[in-house]
């Protein structure tokens, strides 16, 4: 009897962070990690160990400190790559080693200049190396779905006899049909002889939009793990979405019969804790997490809705950790509602990060009449997920000049490094006044490449969330705040973004120091 377990193979760390300006630092890369472990995917990819000294660090610090799935490593068919991934998860509990190599006629004529006799000469020889280090090795056929198909049955049959324990199936440019690739895996299944020795996985890009009904093809024709990222995020389209793969799997069980170890609950938490540290925002039209997902305006729809849910819902909000009822969370809220609402959210904090957050929290029921789920969410957000890191700049205070008949000006207090400085000037607008001031308090060479404001809540007392992005040399960072004063929430984030900065050069200075 076939196993009906889909292991979910989470590469946002890997994959998903290739996204155009997704990168993320290593303290970044750990919360992600564990908020994975906490939804409980199967496999994490934690980086590409040989690709830098960052990704290198990533993958050994999560492969020792998040505990529940395996950890895995990149690594291209090549010694060093091999031995850099093995090093970065020497040690630690359960580990993988994913080696790849491409076997279409386009890729090893044009990218890599092999031959096929070459390319699986080389595959095995990896691969057995790989399985020197550790018991648990995957191998990727790259641009498998413009692959020959009889070559691609010899790779993967010489891959497993040489110790591979998943064998995984790649639409790398996003070109296959979900019928083309459901059949890639039916014939993968009947034509390679030890294919029960090995999991079959699959790996969908998106480029025509059909990551996801590629991955659904290839699951009903016997594979048995899916490669996948939160949001969606990824290389130029990006990959199949992990929460639209898993939330069919379980609202379909009826016609799929299959599972996965996840819980679901966890899924819209993990989508903002990516979406807040990346700067990639959700659009609101997205399946399962975005903020019309759950949202119904038409009437009809509407009182279906108020007579049965499950006329217009084919799943309960609450199953994805989304809570659609109105919780009237005011000044008057006490420390304990206020940590009940943030567990009911999906955030169990404690300490000094729960003293944070109800502290803004206090502020700005202080000035709203009602704080709702999403305010909640952007405190936590603004205060906890944006990480420990030291801030060597602090708003102090800021006064703003503006109006029809008078030139922006603004007035800024920062603290920095301990000490108050305070200076003033203007600029185009209010927003670009407060900006001016601060890069002149700070001394920044930084330059502005991206401002967005967001309304997180509807009325005229909603908060603000403004992300920006800063560029200073090779680096770029993304930078957030929150505030009922849109100025306000401006400063914050450019100050996070300065502070972001700093945190950057600090761990150069001291990787140079080694």
């Amino acid at each position: 009897m076939m196993d009906n377990r889909v292991r979910i193979f989470d590469t946002t760390l890997r994959d998903g962070e290739q996204s155009p300006g997704a990168s993320m630092n290593v303290e970044e890369k750990i919360a992600v990690a564990r908020q994975l472990a906490k939804m409980g995917v199967d496999v994490i990819e934690a980086g590409f160990a040989f690709s830098s000294p960052g990704d290198f660090d990533s993958v050994r610090r999560i492969a020792l400190e998040v505990e529940g799935p395996v950890i895995c490593s990149l690594a291209r068919c090549k010694a060093e790559d091999i031995d850099a991934a093995a090093g970065a998860l020497k040690g630690a509990p359960r580990t993988r080693i994913h080696t790849f190599i491409s076997t279409s006629e386009i890729h090893l004529k044009h990218q890599f200049k092999l031959t096929r006799a070459e390319a699986l000469e080389r595959a095995v020889e990896m691969v057995r190396r790989a399985r020197g280090h550790v018991v648990d090795v995957e191998f990727s056929a790259m641009d498998a779905s413009r692959t020959e198909p009889v070559f691609l049955y010899e790779m993967i049959e010489a891959v497993i006899a040489a110790g591979a324990t998943t064998v995984n199936i790649p639409d790398t440019v996003g070109y296959a049909l979900p019928d083309q690739f459901g059949a890639l895996i039916k014939g993968i299944k009947d034509n390679v002889k030890n294919i029960d020795k090995a999991i079959i996985s699959v790996h969908c890009h998106n480029d025509l939009g059909l990551a996801v009904a590629n991955s659904l093809a290839a699951v009903v024709n016997g594979a048995r793990q899916v490669e996948c990222t939160i949001n969606g995020i990824g290389e130029r389209a990006g990959n199949a979405s992990l929460e639209e793969i898993v939330m069919i799997l379980k609202t379909r069980k009826d016609v799929l019969g299959l599972e996965t170890s996840i819980n679901t609950e966890q899924i819209y938490p993990s989508s903002r804790l990516v979406s807040g540290i990346t700067g990639i925002m959700v659009q609101p039209n997205k399946a399962i997490v975005g903020d019309n997902a759950f949202a119904h305006e038409s009437g009809i729809h509407q009182d279906g809705l108020l007579k049965d849910k499950s006329t217009y819902e084919i799943m309960k909000p609450e199953s994805v950790g989304i809570s659609r009822s109105t919780l009237v969370m005011g000044k008057h809220s006490g420390r304990h509602a206020f940590k009940t609402r943030l567990s009911e959210l999906g955030y169990e904090l404690a300490g000094e990060g729960l003293d944070k957050a109800f502290e803004r929290f206090k502020k700005l029921a202080d000035k709203k009449k009602e704080v709702f789920d999403e305010d909640i969410e952007a405190i936590v957000q603004d205060e906890v997920l944006r990480l420990e890191m030291p801030d060597r700049y602090r708003l102090l205070k800021l006064n703003i000049t503006s109006g029809t008949d008078t030139a922006p000006s603004a007035e800024v207090e920062l603290e920095v490094d301990g000490k108050a400085v305070k200076d003033s000037g203007t600029g185009d607008g209010p927003v670009d006044a407060a900006y001016n001031v601060i890069a002149k308090i700070t001394g920044t060479k930084s330059r502005l490449l991206k401002y967005s404001v967001n309304a997180i809540t509807g009325g005229t007392d909603a908060q603000g969330e403004v992300m920006v992005r800063l560029q200073e040399g090779d680096s770029i960072v993304l930078g957030q705040g929150s505030h009922t004063d849109i100025i306000v929430a401006s400063a914050k984030a450019y100050i996070n973004a300065l502070n972001r900065l700093e945190y950057r050069k600090k761990d150069r200075r001291e990787s140079l120091s080694l």
